[in-house]
């Protein structure tokens, strides 16, 4: 073991700098020292909420130390202000306020590199602040964002697919994103990730979003897969996902029933949709029986001679499709769908038996019946 007289530049557990340390070592002339107090203020910031709050005086320095002329400098400063951003509101707003986001949005653009893998990862944590939203826009990051998102490598894709989604929610936002043509990379990822991950729920909350343009929708529409990506996300996706799955197909058909229903079809929507109306979150439910219902023939109500049923709506879409297989499978969903229904009808009216009120029974009568049934 190295005595103590070792050179401050170790980085054994005995040389490990305390907090004010490595605040006075980040305010070194000394390129080496300023390194090494960033990978210690990385270190100490990467599980504890109180050197967050404690070393926020560096993050000027750390700042400065993004636009020296060394890549092993920036990384390490970029590192440390990426830890001291993580949960952690007022750094978040600090970082973004000293600076940063001019040499951070420098950096999505060294193709391939740590650096712009780094530099994503940044842009994601700093986005999660509703404060910094427009001004992460105003910098100019988003078409490098989707840029990221089509030529970066895997973990600065998943990345730049969040910081999107965080930027979305902001309404101006979406237009700028719209306007970087991101749907073909969306799609692209989305058919490459695990259909119930929060990849696929945060592509397609964001093709959601993009539904509503005209230009969104027919790049998805012509995108090999496109549709296809998002019906398999309505089958097998998480219950967040399945639900920006189905209103993105809704909101299509809303739009123009006529030109998105037949490529809707035709990707055997309807088995997951019907899976929906039963199984999915209230308003999944809710949007899975609105599509269906646009998906028939006719999206126009029957006389009252035949009761616009959900399973009649299911039936008429069933006749129009072609293959055995696909309408194999739709009708045994709607059997199982209907069995689903009966079922949930059975155990209200079991709830509905047991409730007695004052003016039926006394709640002694009340208590006889319950207990003869």
């Amino acid at each position: 073991m190295e005595s103590g007289s070792s050179s401050a530049t170790s980085g054994s557990p005995a040389h490990q700098l305390s907090v004010q340390q490595a605040l006075d070592l980040i305010q070194s002339h000394d390129v080496d020292s300023k390194i090494r107090a960033a990978q210690e203020i990385r270190r100490l910031t990467k599980t504890s909420q109180r050197c967050r709050r404690q070393l926020s005086p560096s993050i000027d320095p750390l700042v400065s130390m993004l636009r020296v002329d060394s890549v092993h400098c920036n990384e390490s400063a970029l590192l440390a202000l990426l830890n001291l951003a993580v949960k952690d509101e007022k750094n978040k707003i600090s970082i973004v306020a000293a600076g940063a986001l001019e040499p951070i949005t420098r950096f999505l653009q060294t193709d391939g590199s740590s650096l712009q893998e780094d530099a994503t990862a940044a842009l994601l944590t700093l986005s999660a602040s509703s404060a910094n939203k427009p001004t992460i826009s105003a910098s100019g990051a988003i078409p490098l964002l989707v840029e990221v998102l089509g030529h970066g490598s895997a973990q600065a894709k998943v990345d730049a697919i969040m910081a999107l989604y965080n930027l979305s929610t902001c309404s101006d936002n979406i237009h700028l994103i719209l306007q970087a043509k991101p749907v073909s990379s969306i799609v692209n990822l989305l058919k490459g990730c695990r259909k119930s991950s929060r990849t696929a729920e945060k592509c397609t909350a964001l093709l959601e979003s993009l539904a509503v343009f005209d230009e969104a929708r027919n790049a998805l529409v012509s995108e090999e897969g496109g549709v296809l990506a998002v019906v398999e996300v309505l089958e097998s996706g998480s219950l967040q996902s399945r639900e920006h799955a189905v209103g993105a197909l809704l909101t299509m058909c809303e739009i123009d029933r006529c030109k998105y229903r037949e490529p809707i079809l035709r990707e055997g929507v309807i088995p997951g949709v019907l899976e929906l109306t039963v199984q999915g979150t209230p308003k999944s439910q809710a949007k899975a029986k609105m599509l269906l219902q646009l998906l028939r023939e006719s999206p126009y109500p029957r006389s009252e001679l035949q009761p616009d049923t959900l399973e009649n709506i299911v039936c008429n879409i069933i006749s129009q499709i072609d293959g055995d297989e696909q309408s194999g499978k739709a009708k045994k969903m709607l059997a199982e769908m209907v069995q689903v229904s009966m079922e949930q009808s059975l155990m209200h009216l079991q709830k509905r038996a047991l409730v007695c009120t004052p003016s039926d029974l006394t709640i002694a009568s009340c208590a006889s019946e319950v207990s003869s049934k």
